[in-house]
């Protein structure tokens, strides 16, 4: 007897009844974490530090859909918070699927040009601050650690219930952790380094500790979001034309689907733990690591 049926789409990307917590998921890449999931089934807890914006994803986004879109205002680089959340989620529900730590920050780009070493100095030493390194390394990597150690038995809890599956922790990192280049922010793509290091850290530790507990990375390249554009639209959407990528290998940027399909990958796929999977349109193509 064929075993067919287990290829189906409706298999092989399962994440009904599922449930989701995405960091950072009133905008942007978080919100498109969230739709896929929420879309497919899976009740989805959005996490954010204003409150206005996660209500308005819920209005828009949360209607006839087979799943749920919830929020709750915290904020990651509060341990309080961080620890409210876990309570909030333990009276809520038995366990916790999936945790997608996607909330990130970035400073204004700098100039690396110069015409000799004092511009260059100008360019590079005199715009940075202290706080602008600590504050994007608190978010971008502090926050992901406290949310993955923080959740740990809840997410065990869900590879105990669910015969087959594995709670899974996927950190959205960026391929600016992967280039050898700056891309005019040192602060970011430092961070964001340190962020895909963390991610092989963890995904390590807590398999020698015996959990069974799936970590994985998604670094996109660039995609619409409000950090790429500035500005999301009243449906916390933002746009970005086709030729602002045109010179990728795919002759644009990254869109909803794109980041649909890896996500469902990454929460699906029981086969796949400690790696970081670039979606890119083929930017490491051009630029190399």
């Amino acid at each position: 007897m064929s075993n067919n049926p287990e290829f189906q789409l409706s298999e092989v990307f399962n994440v009904k009844d599922k449930v989701a917590l995405v960091t950072g998921g009133g905008s942007g890449i978080g919100l498109m974490c969230t739709q896929a999931l929420a879309v497919n089934g899976a009740k989805v807890y959005i996490v954010g530090r204003t409150e206005e914006k996660l209500d308005r994803v819920a209005e828009v986004h949360g209607k006839d859909i087979a799943g749920e879109i919830i929020p709750i205002v915290g904020d990651v680089t509060d341990k309080d918070d961080v620890r409210k959340l876990v309570e909030e989620i333990e009276k809520r529900e038995k366990c916790l699927c999936i945790l997608v730590n996607n909330a990130g920050i970035a400073a204004e780009k700098t100039s690396v040009e110069g015409k000799d070493a004092e511009e260059v100095r100008k360019n590079l030493f005199d715009p940075t601050t202290v706080e602008e390194w600590t504050s994007i390394y608190a978010t971008n990597v502090v926050g992901p650690y406290l949310m993955t150690t923080a959740f740990l038995p809840l997410l065990q809890k869900s590879t105990d219930l669910h015969k087959g599956y594995s709670g899974c922790v996927i950190n959205i990192t960026s391929i600016s952790g992967l280039v050898r280049i700056s891309q005019g922010h040192f602060s970011y793509n430092a961070s964001k380094g340190a962020e895909i290091h963390l991610n092989k850290m963890l995904a390590t530790e807590i398999a020698k500790a015996g959990l069974k507990i799936r970590i994985n990375s998604i670094a996109p390249g660039v995609f619409p979001s409000e950090m790429t554009t500035q500005e999301s639209k009243d449906n916390q959407k933002s746009e970005m034309p086709k030729e602002h990528k045109g010179m990728l290998p795919s002759q644009r940027p990254g869109n909803d689907r794109d980041m649909a399909a890896a996500i469902l990958f990454a929460a699906s796929c029981q086969y796949l733990n400690g790696q970081t999977i670039p979606v890119d349109g083929g930017y490491l193509i051009q630029v190399g690591q």
